[in-house]
């Protein structure tokens, strides 16, 4: 599809958005086609958030291919729902070995779950070889009444 027809195509559906290069109806939130994004360069940040508490319902190795970012951050605490996703740590890895360089990555989970502890462990020869680095909390934050591990990043 040409950049005009993907115009037209936004207008003519109203109520309709882009989720991962797929239509999707908000009120259900599930594809509707398999209309791609159009392909272009991928996009180089410092810092990116996965997005929706890194849950598998909205990454997939695509995204990890186009948006190169030198640190994620992974902030799901809610095993009930899939946060974190194993999938999308796993898509990670995927989406990196795609990149053709090996720029250094750090991955920098905002909570000690379960889920990313084994994937850590299982996959960890896999990120060594992509040169992926899982940013373990070493400090404490103290405010007020509460206090709780973090993470110092520079640039």
């Amino acid at each position: 599809h040409t950049e005009d027809e993907l115009s037209r195509s936004s207008h003519s559906n109203p109520g309709k958005s882009l989720v991962n290069g797929l239509k999707t109806n908000p009120a259900s939130n599930s594809p509707k086609s398999s209309l791609p994004v159009p392909m272009g360069p991928p996009v180089y940040v410092d810092l990116a958030y996965i997005p929706n508490h890194c849950s598998g319902k909205n990454t997939d190795p695509e995204f990890f291919k186009r948006v190169r970012a030198s640190y994620y951050v992974v902030s799901g605490n809610d095993a009930a729902n899939g946060e974190p996703s194993r999938a999308v740590l796993d898509a990670l890895l995927e989406g990196k070995s795609h990149w053709g360089e090996n720029l250094q990555v750090t991955l920098i989970p905002t909570h000690d779950t379960e889920v990313t502890r084994e994937w850590y462990q299982q996959t960890h020869e896999k990120q060594q070889e992509l040169n992926i680095m899982v940013l373990a909390s070493s400090s404490t934050v103290v405010m007020q009444d509460e206090s709780f591990p973090a993470c110092k990043i520079e640039f």
